[in-house]
């Protein structure tokens, strides 16, 4: 496992296993709220299983950024969500481009008998990760 995350660049907390120079929690985060639009900082911390004030971090580092902005919930007066702009919807898109082609490189050199099993495995394994 170890030399899987050191071979993928899992380990390198400030890019992105597909070669971008974003932190991969920045990439993650950006990743969900592209996926499933607004989504208020509670429900962002449990999806990328981070502490509240590590998540409340992430998303000021994205305010930041540029590329999201909070904005009040539309069903709870004092609730806030966290929305991409639209230069975090062009970064969230960029990266899912790099990140698609990164995955279909790596499955390219799997031989093509092999790569259902790999990717069998690789659902099983985080399955396995997912029980408490």
């Amino acid at each position: 496992m170890a030399r899987f995350v050191r071979a993928f660049g899992l380990h390198q907390p400030d890019q992105t296993p597909c070669g971008r120079p974003i932190p991969v929690s920045e990439a993650h985060a950006l990743g969900e709220l592209a996926r499933d639009g607004a989504l208020r900082q509670s429900e962002l911390s449990h999806r990328l299983r981070l502490e509240k004030s590590t998540t409340s971090r992430l998303v000021t580092q994205l305010i930041n950024r540029g590329w999201a902005e909070r904005i009040p919930a539309p069903d709870d007066g004092r609730g806030v969500l966290v929305q991409l702009t639209p230069a975090g919807t062009k970064a969230a898109d960029q990266l899912a481009k790099a990140r698609a082609a990164r995955f279909s490189a790596v499955l390219n050199r799997v031989p093509e008998s092999e790569r259902a099993g790999v990717l069998n495995a690789l659902e099983t394994l985080t399955e396995a990760l997912d029980d408490p």
